[in-house]
């Protein structure tokens, strides 16, 4: 399944009932330089559009939600000792967290990649 994307600015790539979330670029050039993260113990439940994370900046703190309902499967651990992952690959080794899905019509309302960047233009 290609990449898929929320208004709160998560991606999310489904790989069978498993996800991985992460934030978009556009996301992280608005946070500005990242200095941690505070992410989900597996096994933890989330629900779709609720807070799974946390992730601080010099400038702010944000929560980043789960696009899905489901069930933390891993967090990625490298962003706990490098978080300036978050800003030099936040579409691939910056990712946050893995979700096991529990319905997979909670993809349905979430944006392709044209969708997004004409809504992140509207901005």
């Amino acid at each position: 399944m290609a990449r898929l994307y929320t208004k709160d600015h998560e991606w999310i790539d489904v790989a069978g009932k498993v996800a991985t979330v992460g934030i978009t670029d556009y996301a992280q050039a608005q946070l500005g330089d990242v200095v941690f993260v505070d992410l989900p113990d597996p096994g933890r439940a989330v629900t779709k559009g609720g807070d799974a994370a946390v992730v601080e900046s010099v400038k702010v703190a944000s929560d980043v939600f789960s696009p899905v309902t489901g069930t933390i499967a891993e967090a990625n651990q490298a962003l706990a000792d490098t978080p300036a992952l978050v800003n030099e690959a936040p579409e691939g080794d910056g990712w946050f967290f893995k979700v096991e899905i529990a319905d997979e019509a909670d993809l349905g309302d979430l944006m392709d990649a044209d969708a997004y960047a004409a809504y992140t233009a509207s901005l």
